[in-house]
């Protein structure tokens, strides 16, 4: 368990700018890099399921470095009581806020009675979200779509959204897509259903007192600019994976924060090669997976290809990080 209990309890969370839950991505080396590039943005951790938590190696899924916070923890699940207990295992480990899941389309998620399909179900998602909130004094959020399935209609997601303010739900991350829960893929059900962020810019004028998070298809800066003329904050997802150095642009660009202004791309890297030392003497982690989050550091540059084969060259497996990094810098003969 970390030791940032009282830390994240008193430090003010901003939703400015967030970084999306992303499965399989948004573990805790992925959070180290981003941090390391943003002092400022709230990161996620992936979804972690109430199940998991409570049949499952607990440490294994809440353990995470001091240095990630802000942190939210991303919980998927529906049984109020056991939302309510993960929600306290969260607070006691440090987190600075729980996040439920309802958003996601897959059809395992689906069988499990979470996600997406929960928002068909706002009285039950009410329950949960006063659960939590009875449980933790860390703050309770919901990250959720626009609809369900091909029937749009903004009072559908208004009604969700009213159901669950009247539970205590303050900060709404809106992915401003509807799911589709049958028909698409996870992947389609990020690209497919059309974008509609004039609803979430809606939802804020409907609901001024709540706090809007707009989610879904941003790549750009001037983007982000954009939304938070109308809505709170701006939760960026894979192109901020795909592309991490972007994150280094943000706190000087949305926080006045100008700390990072000598931040390079290899001074963020020789701070990884640290952190990948240190992980593999504590737990033997190899420094591919710790690497695999960074290959887009270099995103844009001449020679980036070469760098990325190098640092996911599965070969060098056995040399240690530093002198990876070497053989990746090193020039073409």
């Amino acid at each position: 368990m970390t030791d940032s209990n009282q830390l994240a309890q008193t430090s003010v969370i901003s939703h400015k700018i967030c970084v999306a839950p992303m499965l399989d991505w948004s573990d805790r080396h992925c959070r180290y890099l981003h941090r390391l590039l943003s002092r400022h943005a709230l990161l996620y951790s992936e979804m972690v399921t109430t199940g998991a938590l409570i049949h499952g190696d607990r440490a294994r899924h809440l353990d995470y470095s001091a240095a990630e916070l802000p942190l939210a923890l991303q919980l998927g699940g529906s049984e109020p009581a056991d939302l309510a207990q993960c929600a306290r295992w969260a607070q006691a480990w440090g987190y600075s806020e729980v996040n439920l899941n309802c958003g996601c389309p897959s059809e395992r998620v689906q069988r499990g009675a979470f996600g997406a399909c929960l928002m068909r179900e706002p009285a039950l998602v009410a329950d949960g979200v006063k659960a939590m909130l009875d449980a933790v004094s860390i703050p309770v959020t919901v990250k959720h779509r626009i609809g369900i399935d091909k029937t749009e209609s903004y009072d559908f997601v208004r009604d969700f959204v009213g159901a669950l303010s009247l539970a205590g739900c303050r900060t709404f991350i809106v992915h401003a897509r509807n799911a589709w829960l049958q028909g698409l893929s996870p992947r389609d059900n990020r690209e497919v259903p059309p974008l509609r962020y004039d609803w979430g810019y809606q939802l804020k004028k409907d609901f001024p007192m709540l706090e809007f998070v707009i989610n879904g298809g941003i790549t750009q800066t001037d983007q982000i600019e954009q939304h938070l003329q109308h809505v709170d904050g701006v939760m960026l997802g894979r192109e901020a994976y795909h592309n991490p150095w972007w994150l280094s642009e943000w706190d000087q660009q949305f926080f006045a924060d100008a700390s990072q202004a000598g931040l390079t791309r290899e001074s963020v890297e020789q701070k990884m090669v640290v952190y990948i030392t240190e992980q593999a003497a504590l737990f033997g982690t190899p420094w591919q997976a710790i690497a695999r989050h960074m290959l887009g550091l270099r995103h844009g540059l001449p020679g980036a290809r070469r760098w990325r084969q190098v640092w996911s060259d599965h070969k060098l497996k056995e040399l240690p990080a530093e002198q990876v990094m070497a053989l990746a810098h090193q020039p073409l003969a």
